[in-house]
């Protein structure tokens, strides 16, 4: 019985020891999490945890810390250089922004100066040679000296070097036989017109010549086949109707006056032709144009002279012009005014053709007339009715319809192109590079 009460006993305490160890296990399976979180917190404030982890960061940063600072190092100087490249394309793009807009400034400003000095030479000339016709009723003379006037110039501007000057073969004697017959076609086309300003208005004068294009459709029609579109004719029909229109109104009208303004349109446009014609399949020296005009101008003061003396008798002597009525320093000076101011106008509106397009120039050039006819009108005080002034208006504005006819390809089959066209019937020169 002992002996079984003492196995019983020890049954007890094992079954006793085994329900503590059961009970354990339940007990840490049923903790709450959070005595776990609070377990782990207090864990992680201790000294010993915080020791713990700080060590395990040092010996982190140990193992890492080399390869992080080289990929640092590496970030940063990727980053300054693709800052400093971006900055050197903004610095460049910028650079060249405002170098763009410099040049527009400068072109805008030079064109600004050619176009004000065309007209201010137009005005000039316009004025002082009309006063000289009145006080030296020699076309032929005044003439004369407008071209020689002009190769003083040439001298000074060649010897100056302010233009380009001509290669030796410019003055081959194959060269200047081409240019002599423009040449002297140049001379009576300025010859008509000077004949024109000496007997009627400046003012009216200008506005025959405002029948240019109408002369230049006709003749490339007559003699270069070339038919004008439906568009143009319409623009031309007010051009030929303001001219009607301001002559009948035109208080200082003549026929001679007349006549001389219309030979002068003539003549131009008949160049121009002769021009397309003779010089179309020119082979030999190439010349802008510039240096066309200039030799045309010398040539036009050697066949100008012999044929003024012969006409007029000899009157450029001390003599002859002081009949004029003005001290002869004076005479001297307004004659040498019109030849220069007559060179000048011309040369500076070749200057504006090689800047602008061919309408622009053509647009400008209608402006032109308007300043000229408004200034002489200003300046002699001529009488204007509202007869005159309607028709004047009208014949500008065709053409200016004219100008923008051409700009849109409305002048039928052309076989010059714009540029040429526009270059004959303004200047009454040839390009020869076009050809």
């Amino acid at each position: 019985m002992f002996a079984t009460t003492t196995h019983h006993q020890t049954h007890l305490s094992s079954s006793s020891l085994a329900g503590s160890k059961n009970n354990q296990r339940s007990c840490r399976c049923a903790r709450p999490r959070t005595t776990t979180k609070m377990m782990m917190m207090m864990m992680m404030n201790s000294p010993e945890s915080k020791s713990s982890s700080s060590n395990s960061l040092t010996s982190s940063s140990s193992l890492f810390g080399n390869n992080n600072d080289f990929a640092a190092s590496s970030l940063r100087r990727q980053i300054a250089r693709t800052t400093t490249l971006s900055k050197s394309k903004v610095v460049k793009v910028s650079a060249a922004a405002s170098f763009e807009i410099s040049q527009e400034v400068k072109k805008t400003a030079l064109l600004g100066v050619l176009f004000g000095g065309w007209y201010a030479f137009n005005i000039v000339f316009n004025i002082y040679n009309k006063q000289v016709l009145k006080a030296f009723p020699y076309p032929w003379h005044c003439t004369m000296f407008q071209f020689v006037g002009g190769c003083v110039l040439i001298a000074l501007m060649w010897g100056l070097n302010l233009v380009e000057r001509p290669k030796k073969e410019v003055f081959s004697t194959e060269n200047l036989k081409m240019v002599l017959p423009l040449a002297m076609i140049h001379t009576l086309g300025n010859l008509l017109t000077n004949i024109s300003l000496g007997k009627v208005a400046v003012s009216f004068t200008h506005t025959i010549k405002a029948m240019e294009p109408f002369f230049s459709v006709l003749f490339s029609y007559l003699f270069l086949g070339a038919t004008p579109s439906p568009a143009v004719v319409a623009a031309l029909v007010p051009v030929v109707g303001g001219v009607a229109l301001a002559s009948l109104a035109e208080a200082s009208f003549n026929w001679i006056g007349f006549g001389a303004a219309m030979g002068s349109n003539v003549v131009f446009q008949s160049r121009n032709v002769f021009s397309k014609k003779v010089m179309g399949g020119n082979k030999g020296v190439k010349m802008d144009n510039i240096t066309l005009f200039s030799v045309m101008t010398l040539l036009s003061a050697v066949i100008s002279l012999p044929l003024a003396v012969v006409v007029e008798g000899v009157k450029f002597t001390p003599a002859a012009l002081a009949t004029s009525g003005f001290p002869l320093a004076d005479m001297i000076q307004r004659v040498f005014i019109t030849g220069a101011t007559f060179h000048l106008y011309q040369q500076v509106s070749y200057m504006i053709l090689q800047q602008v397009t061919p309408v622009t120039h053509s647009v400008g050039n209608c402006v032109k007339r308007v300043v000229v006819i408004a200034s002489s009108v200003l300046f002699f005080r001529n009488p204007v009715s509202p007869l005159n002034l309607a028709g004047t208006a009208i014949a500008l504005a065709g053409v200016f319809a004219y100008s923008q006819v051409a700009k849109k390809g409305g002048g039928g089959k052309s076989s010059g192109g714009a540029y040429t066209d526009e270059f004959r019937r303004i200047t009454g020169l040839v390009n020869l590079k076009d050809n």
